[in-house]
């Protein structure tokens, strides 16, 4: 590859289900990647595996790269999926399916070369084999020692095999892996690597049964013609990376061959493992974007329907297995793009932690303005049957933000600024409401009615200690049983936050009812 050509590079899931988020960081490194260096960031359905195709999958991607903000520049236009070459995607069409009648010429030519070979083995002749190995404390390996007794152009005549290709449909093109070389290949995170070819297999690239490539062979011929600088993908496809290498040298393309930067697993919050769905049902987070409704009903929760910014999610990824090198935290997305390089991605896994993922929502949530939020607040009103002011809302907002880490928090810690308690929590009654509170409470809502100095949290507050201590009564005596009377129970805000957001004629309004009730 020489240094004057264009940043371009992909990121090419496979629609077999909802994304990972395992997968979405490697959409933003790409992402990253390309707006750093002034590239283009592609997105690639790489949907050659028609037997683990999921309906509704492939639209999932490209929504969930929406909500996230990770926007392609080539590969997508209006939500689809571009089908088709055009001047404005000259690399179209960019679902693998659809660039079937590419991959099939590519392989012959690997045969012609002498680089690969038609393989006619039947599935039940190689678990034979499997069995057979198995019986003897070994592992069936497809590969240049045994190649040599299988059913193959390699050991068959050419009118036997002309034959076979002519007359069955089960066949496939396998690459033929050198013996005893060695690959030695380099890595953008994990630097130098050899590996010798007698630890390889031939790897099926091409099958006759659907006229499908594999993902070796498709990807690499994409990444050919789009043009693809830098693959930056996950680590499970590290052990592929030797036999790629050779798929480029096989081809004749190594001046234009990629670089390749090979990312960390994302670990369980144990550490020990993959994270998976599993973990997430088990602990109670989620490991997807958004909600993912499979073909049978199935419905898994995402990180959008369960209240996190889209920012704070991609914010908090882009630190799972990356840092800037320096005591920062709290990134947007231009900032990330500023600071982000494959030298600082690290090598070692990187662990999920799930409390660490609310800790980027409520930094967040704090950062935003109190009508910004309270835009965000009105459908959860709503849903609860309440209208209010914007005003009002963005009055309530300002008491409670500190206390939430999702919006959907500004109703379950303080429902009683918007709505007043229509009953009392029993324990919070026999422990609180005793015989000398009706003429405290009495006089304490004369004082409320009768204030009329600086209306903020701390004059209030201010107030009405002072003169519960000229009384002679002590705080939390008075002031559990207050709030008892304002919210329903003896837990939540303080009282001059409650009074300060429901105002002094609500307040007295609530003090009544609990003195005609109670």
């Amino acid at each position: 590859m020489t240094e004057t050509r264009k940043t371009r590079v992909r990121f090419a899931p496979s629609p077999t289900g909802p994304l990972h988020i395992g997968g979405v960081r490697t959409a933003l490194y790409n992402y990253l990647y390309a707006r750093q260096h002034g590239g283009t960031f592609v997105l690639r359905i790489e949907d050659t595996d028609s037997g683990r195709f999921v309906p509704g999958a492939e639209q999932y991607i490209i929504e969930a790269l929406a909500w996230c903000g990770i926007t392609p520049d080539e590969g997508v236009e209006d939500g689809k999926v571009v089908e088709s070459a055009s001047e404005k995607h000259p690399y179209g069409p960019y679902r693998q399916s659809q660039r079937r009648s590419i991959y099939r010429k590519y392989a012959e030519q690997l045969v012609a070369d002498g680089w690969a070979y038609y393989a006619f083995d039947t599935a039940e002749e190689l678990a034979a084999r499997r069995t057979e190995c198995e019986s003897r404390g070994q592992t069936f390996i497809y590969n240049q020692v045994s190649r040599k007794a299988l059913r193959n152009s390699l050991t068959l005549s050419a009118e036997e095999t002309q034959r076979l290709l002519s007359e069955t449909t089960g066949w496939t093109i396998r690459f033929k892996m050198p013996e005893n070389t060695v690959v030695a290949m380099d890595d953008l995170i994990r630097g130098h690597i050899e590996v010798n070819t007698d630890t390889l297999d031939d790897k099926v690239l091409w099958k006759r049964a659907d006229e499908l490539p594999t993902y070796h062979l498709a990807n690499i011929v994409d990444d050919h013609l789009m043009e693809i600088t830098e693959v930056i993908r996950g680590e499970e496809w590290l052990p592929s990376l030797p036999l790629h290498y050779m798929l480029y040298k096989a081809f004749g393309w190594q001046d234009s061959q990629p670089r390749f930067a090979h990312l960390s697993l994302l670990l369980k919050p144990s550490g020990q493992g993959k994270l998976s769905k599993r973990d997430g049902d088990k602990l109670g987070f989620p490991v997807f974007p958004l909600r993912w409704i499979s073909p049978e009903g199935e419905v898994t929760r995402g990180y959008r329907e369960d209240g996190y910014f889209p920012e704070a999610f991609i914010n908090m990824l882009a630190f799972l297995g990356w840092n800037p090198g320096d005591e920062r935290e709290i990134l947007s997305l231009p900032e990330l793009v500023d600071a982000f390089s494959l030298e600082r991605v690290i090598k070692s896994g990187a662990r999920f932690n799930p409390e660490k993922a609310k800790w980027y929502n409520r930094e967040y949530l704090r950062m935003k303005s109190d009508a910004e939020l309270a835009g965000l607040y009105v459908p959860v009103l709503e849903e609860h049957g309440v209208e209010a002011a914007p005003e009002y809302v963005q009055r309530a907002i300002s008491v409670i933000k500190d206390r939430a880490t999702f919006v959907a928090d500004f109703w379950t810690a303080a429902p009683y600024l918007f709505v007043a308690p229509s009953e009392y929590t029993p324990k919070d009654v026999a422990k609180f409401w005793k015989e000398d509170n009706y003429g405290r409470l009495s006089a304490v809502r004369d004082r409320i009615a009768a204030y009329s100095g600086d209306w903020a949290v701390s004059a209030i507050a201010g107030y009405l200690e002072g003169w519960i201590k000229e009384a002679g009564w002590t705080l939390g005596g008075v002031m559990n049983c207050l709030r008892l009377t304002l919210t329903g129970s003896a837990s939540g805000l303080g009282i001059a936050e409650i009074i300060y957001t429901i105002g002094l004629q609500e307040a007295c309004a609530r003090i009544d009812k609990a003195l005609n009730t109670l």
